[in-house]
């Protein structure tokens, strides 16, 4: 099982992310409309998944931001932020953060995408939400690149993500 950290302080998650080649599990979570949403979706795109523990901390705030900034060029990819939070929160937040290019998407049904994708937290005071992490998937839902962010308080590689993508 991976391994994470909250501010040094060791957090065990749910198991590993997918392995770059893989194809990527396929997920249920739910949309600010409450509507179920699921890879197939977002057939024929490229999909970068930013997942985050909640919008309502600043560093998931911030991913959110960046990476919606960043795909304003993007017509071929899809950006999907995914949380704990509930899917009015979420709306919430990109409304009035003015987040348009990024699609937020809620596990508020299940946690399965968490554990599928083995950024559950397993212990500590974050227990039952997810790690920071990001996955891109190319058009075919194939893995191609990874990354667990080492510290949940730690913002992501953006230049990586990006260029994956």
């Amino acid at each position: 099982m991976a391994q994470t950290a909250l501010q040094g302080n060791p957090v065990t998650l749910s198991g590993e992310l997918p392995a770059v080649g893989s194809v990527a599990p396929d997920f249920q979570l739910v949309d600010k409309d409450l509507a179920d949403r699921s890879l197939a979706d977002f057939a024929g795109k490229k999909k970068l998944l930013n997942i985050v523990p909640s919008l309502d901390t600043p560093v998931c705030a911030t991913s959110t931001k960046t990476f919606n900034a960043a795909m304003a060029a993007k017509s071929d990819a899809v950006a999907l932020v995914i949380s704990a939070d509930l899917p009015f929160a979420m709306g919430r937040f990109c409304g009035a953060e003015g987040i348009d290019n990024v699609i937020g998407l809620s596990m508020m049904r299940s946690r399965h995408f968490a554990k599928d994708y083995g950024v559950l937290i397993e212990d500590g005071p974050l227990a039952g939400i997810t790690a920071r992490a990001v996955v891109v998937l190319d058009a075919d839902n194939t893995v191609v690149y990874t990354q667990l962010v080492p510290e949940i308080t730690e913002e992501p590689d953006y230049e990586a993500a990006l260029a994956a993508l």
